[in-house]
């Protein structure tokens, strides 16, 4: 900035100078010009220092993620800041930025094998080698760096540093190498050299990753064709490691079924041992009891025969009872019965007596009760005319009927419905 103002100075002093040469012949015009000069000086020096704030301002933010430091060009001194803002005057103060954060740095060049600048392996081939490398500034050695490091510090510091160590790691291994078997040890070689060399320019390595390897065309095809004869010889010795393994596994399998069958044997004739002790073991308990139980058995038959005895003894003795009592019925029975007939016989002979005394007084009722006996039989009786008796004299004595004569009709209708 002091520069840029020094070289407006001289420009606008060689103006004027050319003006009053070019204005000297005429003396009446330079007076004015000279008393114009000193508000024109004054204007100028506002107007560059108002250019020069509007192009520089005094105060300047420090960005997210990063450290700012001051420098004082006359006496030397710096200031860190990593937030908020700070004073910078122009001509006085040189500011520089920092990152805190991780950087990321692809080195383009060495990524394709027909690249700019391609790797070559030990047998001479071009190849390429995608890579990527993480590195941050070391924050405590900051006002050291601000003098030491260029401002481009990627393309100036990291991108030389990791050219040589990885042409140099590179060209010590084959293609072979490189691409497959030694990867993970190419990586750990960069970064524990390059962590190393950067390490002195106050620049932390975190990490260095390899990614894809560009080989050549016709390299790729032969190194593909290799890979998988490679893989076919590989799958065919994994094929027979696994038929080997299945061989022993059925072995194995063999073996464990025939200690299985060992072991269930003898388990089962522990069980048959152990079974045959229990059920002696047993038998010391179940025969007293059986014989308990028969004794009682005999105990209860001994009752139940005797409670029987007892049982036919009282129904006999009750079967006595009743029949005795019985045979007292049947003979109360019996006396009941002569003493009806005895009475019953002595009621019809003093009826009888009754009748023949009462028949004697009165001889009619012979013929009526004889005609009420025969009512149902005999519809008519024809009697001897003037026989003045008994009309069945001649049916009960066998007398013949007298010599024919007139009879003389005697109709007796005794009809009972």
């Amino acid at each position: 900035m002091l520069h840029r103002l020094q070289s407006l100075a001289a420009s606008l002093r060689q103006a004027f100078r050319r003006r009053e040469q070019a204005a000297a012949p005429h003396p009446a015009r330079s007076l004015p010009l000279r008393r114009a000069l000193p508000p024109l000086l004054a204007l100028t020096a506002v107007t560059a220092a108002g250019y020069g704030l509007v192009t520089h301002p005094p105060l300047l933010a420090v960005p997210h993620g990063q450290a700012a430091l001051r420098t004082n060009q006359f006496s030397g001194g710096t200031s860190e800041f990593r937030s908020g803002s700070f004073l910078r005057l122009p001509g006085l103060h040189e500011v520089r930025f920092f990152p805190l954060r991780d950087q990321s740095y692809h080195p383009v060049a060495l990524a394709k094998a027909g690249g700019p600048a391609p790797l070559q392996s030990v047998e001479g081939l071009s190849l390429g080698l995608d890579l990527n490398v993480r590195w941050s500034v070391d924050a405590t050695r900051l006002p050291e760096l601000s003098r030491k490091l260029p401002d481009d510090i990627e393309a100036e510091v990291i991108a030389p540093a990791v050219q040589a160590v990885v042409y140099k790691q590179v060209a010590k291994r084959t293609v072979r190498e490189i691409f497959s078997s030694q990867r993970a040890e190419i990586a750990a070689a960069l970064e524990s050299e390059l962590r190393a060399r950067l390490a002195s320019d106050g620049i932390l390595l975190k990490s260095v990753q390899i990614g894809s390897v560009d080989l050549p065309a016709d390299y790729r095809r032969g190194m593909d064709s290799l890979l998988a004869d490679s893989l076919a010889s590989e799958r065919m010795r994994y094929t027979l490691e696994i038929a080997d393994k299945r061989v022993k596994e059925t072995e194995l399998q063999a073996a464990a079924d025939k200690v299985r069958r060992e072991t269930a044997a003898e388990a089962a004739g522990r069980e048959q041992i152990i079974a045959a002790r229990a059920q002696e073991e047993a038998m010391k308990h179940v025969l007293p009891f059986k014989q308990k139980l028969i004794e009682q058995r005999a105990l209860e038959a001994q009752a139940e025969s005797a409670a029987r005895i007892k049982q036919a003894e009282g129904q006999a003795q009750a079967r006595r009872i009743e029949i005795d009592a019985e045979a007292a019925a049947r003979q109360k029975l019996a006396d009941a019965e002569a003493y009806r007939v005895s009475q019953v016989g002595r009621a019809n002979a003093g009826q009888m007596a009754t009748e023949g005394a009462l028949l004697t007084k009165h001889p009619l009722l012979v013929q009526k009760a004889m005609a009420d006996k025969l009512s149902d039989k005999v519809q008519v009786i024809i009697a001897p005319p003037g026989s003045g008796g008994f009309i069945g004299n001649a049916l009960l004595a066998g007398v013949q009927a007298a010599p024919k004569a007139e009879p003389v009709a005697a109709e007796a209708a005794a009809e009972k419905e």
